[in-house]
């Protein structure tokens, strides 16, 4: 028996790096959260804004990050030019990228979010050329997927927030604030999310839960 995974979401900053360490005197996680044994799962870019999700499990590190298990991430990216539905809909389908094509993601253009904060520094404005809003909600992890996607389409992006990673969101969180999540909703979403997403997955871990605790259990064998 173990106790649940520790979560916490923290809202990065731009020009943070998603790691605890810098060998250039970058600012990282560890000039923000003062959390020991927690790690991130998964990367948000140095020049990206938003949600980044920490953990103490391994397990829960490898189920987050890991783009096999497909968890759903959303994205508001400000983009250069007025967005057609032309480029919504090649977003929608799957764009051809150099390692491949993405998969068909959720894509609408929505107002400037009312909530959000201003960027230090800002991005630069060209004034002969408008800016949209673009949300997209993607379910793979390749390096920098939103700027190239917005990009093949033309409209490079111009600032990027990740808003949401699974049931998580960047809702109540003030740039560089984080906060944990309470253990039972830790162990509702490894209970009802995780098991029926890939339980029966070769090579999937597996968790039940008993009084509060969770019991590793033993890795599946079907093919």
């Amino acid at each position: 028996m173990m106790h649940a995974p520790a979560l916490l979401l923290f809202n990065k900053p731009f020009q943070v790096l998603t790691q605890f360490t810098s060998s250039d005197g970058k600012s990282t996680l560890k000039d923000w959260i003062d959390a020991p044994g927690m790690r991130p799962a998964g990367r948000l870019d140095h020049d990206s804004e938003g949600l980044v999700l920490l953990t103490d499990s391994g397990r829960l590190q490898a189920y987050l990050a890991e783009p096999r298990w497909k968890v759903p991430k959303t994205y508001l990216a400000q983009v250069e030019g007025e967005l057609n539905e032309a480029a919504l809909r090649q977003l929608r389908a799957g764009v051809r990228l150099k390692d491949g094509l993405t998969l068909p993601a959720l894509a609408e253009q929505v107002p400037e979010p009312a909530w959000l904060w201003p960027r230090d520094p800002p991005i630069r404005h060209r004034k002969a050329i408008a800016t949209s809003w673009l949300r997209l909600t993607i379910s793979e992890g390749r390096n920098r997927q939103v700027r190239r996607m917005s990009a093949a389409v033309g409209y490079p992006t111009l600032r990027l927030i990740r808003w949401s990673v699974g049931q998580w969101s960047l809702d109540g969180l003030s740039p560089g604030r984080w906060r944990h999540v309470p253990e039972i909703q830790v162990m509702r979403f490894m209970d009802e999310r995780y098991e029926a997403a890939c339980g029966t997955a070769r090579g999937a871990p597996r968790f039940r839960y008993r009084s509060g605790a969770v019991r590793a259990g033993p890795r599946s064998t079907r093919r």
